[in-house]
Parts: C-alpha cells; structure tokens; sequence
C-alpha cells in the first residue's frame, strides 16, 4: 500500500487496481484523491445504492415492454372502465421514476453528500485524506 501524495511503487496495484509503471511521472492531487480510501469508500457507498436501484428499475421497465409486446392480451385487460393493466404499469414508469428520484435525493443529503463535502473540503484545504469518512461525513 502507499501513503497519500506519493505513487506506488512500480507494479503494486493503487486503491482502484491500477498498476504504475516503473519511473512514472508525479501523479496529480485528482489521482491521489482518486486512490485515497476516503474516496474508494464513497465511491462503493454511490455504487451500492445507484446499482440496485438501476437494476431495480430495468427489471420493471423491461418486464412492461415485454409484457406490452408479448402479452397483449393482459395489457388490455380492463381494470375498471376503460382503465387497462397497461395504461396503469405505464403510469406506474412514470410514478416509480419520481419515487426513485426522491429516494435518491433523500439518500444523497443524508448518506453522501456530507461525507463527499468532507472529503472535498479536505481536498481544497490541502489537508490529509488517511482519515476515514464516517456515516455523516465525520472522521
């Protein structure tokens, strides 16, 4: 492992994988944040709610669209009046962006925003990136 601000040694694998080869040029402070694990963690804290959450919402729209295409005798039937199964799962796109897009919001002030603040304010300041963000984005 390296310490922050210096490069790995040529060869050893930094935080995302990466190997640098030998006699390498200085590296910027956006790799080094890049390869610091304050960043690592915010980037699997990002991944472990928007990956989910994206498959989630593909598996609902792609069972519509098949649904749609191959079972068009279950889209059109009525619910009540003219209202089909169909007419209600589009809407129900609609309803689940917007739900997806508050939940997001809602998990971005509360669980990433604070510690991405804390580690970009670290950053700017010139400060050390070894601490370990918490849940509220406190060391």
């Amino acid at each position: 492992m390296t310490t922050h601000g210096t490069p790995p040694p040529a060869g050893e694998p930094n935080a995302h994988g990466s190997t640098a080869a030998a006699g390498s040029a200085v590296r910027t402070p956006y790799q080094q944040v890049q390869d610091s694990p304050d960043f690592a963690e915010l980037r699997t804290r990002f991944r472990r709610f928007v990956f989910p959450m994206a498959a989630l919402f593909l598996v609902w729209y792609f069972t519509y669209v098949l649904l749609a295409a191959y079972a068009s005798d279950f889209m059109s039937t009525k619910v009540f009046g003219n209202i089909t199964v169909g007419l209600l799962m589009g809407l129900g796109q609609f309803l689940s962006t917007f739900i997806i897009t508050t939940l997001y919001v809602s998990w971005a002030n509360k669980k990433f925003d604070p510690a991405a603040t804390a580690l970009r304010e670290r950053v700017e300041s010139h400060g050390p990136l070894s601490g370990h963000v918490g849940e509220g984005g406190h060391k």
